[in-house]
């Protein structure tokens, strides 16, 4: 196999190129997003659509919701961002996925004592609940024996209040595969026929510290993202991993092999919307990821929140290219140029409400190219429009 470059002009949509996606969405493009959080989740539902083949890399480093007690108790990494893509990836038209996904989706209450949840999850354990007794054989038996598992492993102390379902049952099956994340992935993505590659870009325990521009250390995810905690009042200056919450000391982190051999095989790689540190930056942080991605020579595409993000206090979009630039130069065993790393931001400045001043000269000097084009419709905004963007995206490849 000979791998030669090419350029071409791409048409922006490339209504051709897309119709053909449509038609055989299982020899779709192999697109690459950097990502967690929910920012992605009805996006993926739409990309299925086109590809069967998008990878998706995932920050493993929440601490907060259902992935903090889990992560207290049990010292592994976050579980939820994995879930929630799985889900929205998996093919609902087949047999029994929506009840998987509903399975899934599902939390237990929030105001019940510890006795009653304890009881509650002894039922989905024995079948006794319709989520469960909706999921057809061999998925059905898998998910108890999971929860069965957890159960079992479950110190006396835990707190069940508000826990996710599907979170529960992964952790099962990352205890019952000796704490590897990897087959447990493999065989949910098989059962519930996830149209896609779903991967932690670390499988290990670790969380995120960042440096505030006031001087302030603050630990966790949970803390900088302004969901469970009041919004930043300062900008932060820079982000790094760290052992635990309750030690900043630096860590260092690298991808494994397998990571780094989805990255290099993508077709277009994506630094796409959602939380700008702890959902982008946060999955670029581990030692190899810039060098991946520099040795891959198809387009990547920075797609910058077209509203505010609370994390990115006192950030435009200049500054916000200029930071990615670094984390991903930072990852890289050696001094790499810039137009390795990013090629192109797509943005729509007449609908979107980004950070002024723009300051695109200043980013065009990266050798990074703007493409200003409809991302926000008038019945997402202020949001980015699915389709819109899948369309610019695929339309690169």
């Amino acid at each position: 196999m000979i791998k030669v470059p090419l350029t071409r002009t791409a048409l922006l949509p490339d209504r051709i190129r897309l119709a053909r996606y449509r038609k055989a969405p299982e020899l779709g493009p192999k697109v690459l997003f950097f990502s967690g959080g929910t920012a992605l989740k009805s996006l993926s539902r739409t990309l299925i659509d086109y590809t069967h083949n998008s990878i998706h890399i995932i920050t493993p480093f929440d601490s907060g919701g259902s992935s903090a007690e889990l992560r207290r108790a049990f010292r592994m990494p976050a579980v939820g961002d994995v879930r929630n893509r799985l889900m929205a990836l998996a093919d609902r038209s087949v047999h029994g996925n929506p009840a998987i996904y509903e399975l899934f989706s599902h939390r237990l209450p929030k105001d019940q004592e510890p006795a009653a949840l304890a009881e509650a999850l002894d039922r989905f354990i024995h079948g006794k609940v319709r989520l469960v007794r909706e999921v057809p054989d061999p998925m059905r038996k898998i998910i108890r024996n999971h929860l069965g598992y957890f159960r079992e492993q479950m110190p006396a102390d835990f707190d069940l209040r508000g826990a996710s379902i599907g979170n529960l049952i992964l952790a099962g099956g990352y205890f019952v595969n000796n704490r590897h994340i990897d087959p447990v992935i493999y065989i949910f993505s098989k059962l519930a026929e996830v149209r896609g590659t779903v991967r932690p870009v670390v499988a290990r325990d670790l969380h995120l510290c960042a440096e505030l521009a006031d001087g302030r250390t603050v630990l966790g995810q949970h803390n900088l993202t302004g969901k469970e905690t009041a919004p930043l009042a300062s900008a932060i200056r820079s982000l790094r991993l760290c052992r635990s919450l309750d030690d900043p000391a630096p860590v260092e982190a690298a991808i494994r092999d397998k990571v780094r051999g989805l990255i290099r095989e993508a077709e277009l790689i994506c630094f796409p919307i959602g939380s700008f540190y702890t959902s982008l930056l946060a999955t670029l942080l581990p030692g190899g990821v810039g060098e991946a991605v520099a040795h891959n020579d198809c387009p990547k595409v920075f797609v910058p929140n077209p509203g505010p993000d609370p994390e990115m206090v006192g950030m435009n979009l200049y500054g916000a290219v200029k930071a990615l630039l670094g984390v991903l130069q930072g990852t890289c065993s050696q001094e790499t140029s810039r137009d390795r790393l990013l090629n192109y931001v797509l943005i729509d400045s007449r609908r979107g409400t980004y950070a002024r001043p723009l300051e695109l000269e200043k980013i065009r000097r990266f050798g990074v190219e703007v493409l200003d084009l409809p991302l926000v419709s008038a019945e997402s905004a202020p949001r980015v429009d699915d389709s819109l963007l899948i369309q610019a995206l695929l339309s690169l490849v």
